[in-house]
């Protein structure tokens, strides 16, 4: 649900980005790779880390400290892709500086003046538009939403057959309150022109990419008849702050329920197009199946007996984050089990917990519901009433019905991931 905010949310941070003056956001330390600096190694760990080799809950990378960041887990530092520890998905909003970060092209910005910087509105319109900071915050009535942004290739290190791309974890993922300006009345603004079909959108990023895609430039479209359209937001604020420049700084787009291929930073461009996006990043990459769950078999593949259409919303999901099987249980002392929930086609309704491995269920209790594209808590109290080896499970179903399947799912581009997730613990004697 996109909510309302009042000037006076957007004037104060309208004077902490203005100021008297050009606001200059810098990433100085960015530029060479000798300036990450890593504050702390984990040991080596096991090349595979699917689904039946108890897993582990993140990728496998040593953390890093970049600007504006908390240590995070490094998966590749050109282009920079940043995975969020466990711990930090104990509440329903992501810290800005823990929340993940992925980029698709080794050049992104490392500073941005405000006094230099425009949002161009351009193509089949009326009016075509360049819009500052201050117009934006000044002449659009600004809203908020809270919206899960998850990469598409979140958990795909659980993919067997293993494939190519970041072997990201369960943390490449986050949710926040973002604020800005709905992308419907700029376009509104603009003037959309009879015979327009999509609207396209680019950022600030540059980079070689694949070699021969022509995709030097990041560019992803919306079809104008998606109902998501009217939900999208070009978002100046995140968590109550401007965006930090690593998630996107100045702008980015938020496209709630969708995955964040679509959530383009340091947006700049937007254009509408009277012809379908053929780029790169629309026709080959974030493509899946056309098959329930976006499923299929490396065989087929290869014999190309599969349609392929570009990613969309993003399936049912929950994870548990406490206990997190580090350390042993005391038999029959009471534990609170917690973690989110989240879904793209509708909010969270029900969250099922089962401490046999998936044998029996039972009702968790919800956190508050902050919208259907938002992050949802919820826990439970397990009391474990022998020793050994237990099997922690929890599934979620959203309020269209969709239920998370206890069967994985293949895809060549490892996205989809939505399996039932699990976490051994271990009870020990309390006398």
């Amino acid at each position: 649900m996109l909510e309302e905010k009042s000037w006076f949310m957007s004037r104060r941070l309208l004077l902490k980005m203005i100021g008297g003056g050009a606001v200059l956001l810098g990433l100085n330390r960015l530029a060479p790779a000798s300036a990450q600096v890593s504050v702390q190694a984990i040991e080596p760990l096991p090349g595979f880390t699917g689904p039946d080799a108890n897993p582990y809950w993140n990728s496998v990378g040593s953390f890093v400290v970049y600007p504006q960041k908390l240590p995070l887990i490094q998966l590749t530092d050109r282009p920079v892709q940043l995975e969020t520890p466990r711990n930090y998905f104990l509440t329903p909003f992501t810290p800005n500086a823990a929340f993940y970060v992925r980029w698709h092209l080794d050049g992104i910005p490392n500073a941005v003046s405000l006094s230099d910087w425009r949002l161009l509105v351009e193509g089949n319109v009326e009016k075509p538009l360049t819009l500052s900071m201050l117009d934006l915050m000044s002449q659009f009535k600004p809203v908020s939403i809270a919206a899960a942004n998850q990469c598409s290739g979140n958990s795909r290190s659980r993919f067997q057959p293993r494939v190519p791309g970041g072997q990201w974890g369960n943390g490449a993922m986050g949710n926040a309150l973002f604020t800005g300006v709905r992308l419907k009345d700029l376009l509104n603004a603009a003037g959309v022109r009879t015979g327009s079909s999509q609207v396209q959108f680019e950022g600030l990023d540059r980079g070689r990419g694949p070699e021969g895609k022509g995709s030097h430039s990041y560019l992803k479209s919306l079809g104008l008849s998606d109902p998501v359209i009217d939900e999208t937001i070009v978002a100046y604020e995140m968590n109550g702050e401007p965006l930090p420049m690593l998630n996107g700084f100045p702008v980015r787009l938020v496209v709630p329920g969708k995955f964040a291929t679509y959530w383009t930073k340091a947006l700049t461009w937007i254009r509408v197009l009277t012809e379908p996006d053929t780029n790169y990043w629309m026709a080959k990459a974030y493509c899946i199946p056309n098959t329930p769950r976006g499923n299929t078999t490396p065989k087929d593949i290869h014999e190309g007996n599969v349609e392929m259409i570009p990613i969309g919303s993003m399936p049912v999901r929950s994870f548990i984050i406490i206990p997190d099987g580090s350390g042993k249980i005391p038999e029959e002392m009471p534990v609170t089990v917690r973690g989110i929930a989240f879904s793209g086609y509708g909010r969270v309704v029900k969250v099922e917990f089962s401490w046999d491995g998936g044998k029996l269920w039972a009702k968790a209790e919800l956190g508050e519901d902050y919208g259907q594209y938002s992050f949802r808590t919820w826990e439970t109290t397990w009391i474990p009433k022998r020793t050994g080896k237990y099997v922690l499970a929890v599934r979620a179903t959203d309020e269209k019905g969709n239920t998370q399947p206890d069967e994985g799912v293949w895809n060549p581009g490892g996205y989809l991931w939505n399996r039932i997730e699990r976490q051994e613990v271990f009870v020990g004697a309390a006398k």
